[in-house]
């Protein structure tokens, strides 16, 4: 009897997302360059779903260089750009449940056991998410200008002229607050109209704010049934037209990164 461990295959099976099988999606896969440059392929049992996948090498995914690796941004970059490519390839030919980046199995077999397993969930999931796409919805808030120097009265100092000034700038950034509540307030009832889902992420800030000067106090992704998108659309950049000092930003269609849980 040989007691000697097995030696682990060169490779990790990466997952990507699973989707509902469709005629012809291997052949758009065909060609494409997924994570670390590897082909893409379908792994697929007789059930109701298949996993998009690529081989990766278990030098570079494996635990420990995987720690390494979510340390180095440039890394961490280009292989979001290739994990997100490939989903954006999945859904403009079925509907697709995108999974998180680096979802790694030691092999084809065991990718294969997890879907087998998981197969009446996700199919459940992937109904939930047919016809529907995910649009972001941001709300920033714009810097109040300083407002325009008024003649100091006689007897008042600079000091006290400079104090007065950054009090009406103060209130005027205060207002502006005020307003992207409101916004927020009617987004939330046109969501109601419009949507069949709501993530609220955090706000974003530092290097993940799209501006240096504006402030983002609203990140949320909607899932939105496709018949519904315009108005959707439409209806929200329109909820701020009489609001100055705020800026909505409207972007998607994407796959619904943020609704693939279950």
């Amino acid at each position: 009897m040989n007691d000697t461990p097995a030696t682990p295959a060169p490779t990790l099976t990466y997952v990507y997302a699973v989707t509902a099988p469709v005629p012809g999606l291997g052949e758009v896969l065909a060609g494409l360059e997924g994570v670390a440059g590897a082909p893409v392929t379908l792994l697929s049992s007789s059930g109701p779903v298949s996993f998009t996948v690529s081989d990766v090498p278990r030098a570079d995914f494996d635990e420990e260089a995987l720690k390494a690796r979510f340390e180095d941004l440039r890394w961490l970059e280009v292989t979001a750009r290739a994990h997100h490519r490939v989903i954006e390839v999945l859904a403009s030919q079925t509907t697709v449940l995108p999974l998180r980046m680096a979802t790694l199995y030691q092999d084809p077999a065991s990718a294969l056991d997890a879907l087998r397993a998981q197969s009446g969930a996700f199919a459940a999931q992937l109904a939930r998410l047919s016809g529907h796409a995910e649009y972001g919805v941001k709300i920033y808030v714009r810097p109040a200008d300083r407002p325009p120097a008024e003649p100091a009265p006689a007897a008042s100092s600079p000091g006290k002229a400079y104090l007065a000034a950054r009090r009406a700038q103060h209130h005027a950034h205060e207002d502006h607050y005020r307003q992207a509540q409101l916004a927020t307030e009617r987004i939330a009832d046109l969501a109601r109209r419009h949507t069949a889902g709501l993530v609220r992420h955090p706000a974003q800030s530092g290097p993940l704010a799209a501006s240096a000067t504006e402030e983002n106090v609203l990140n949320d992704a909607y899932l939105v049934a496709d018949p519904q998108a315009d108005a959707f659309r439409a209806a929200v950049t329109g909820a701020a037209q009489d609001l100055p000092g705020i800026r909505i930003e409207v972007t998607g269609p994407w796959a619904p990164y943020s609704f693939a849980a279950p």
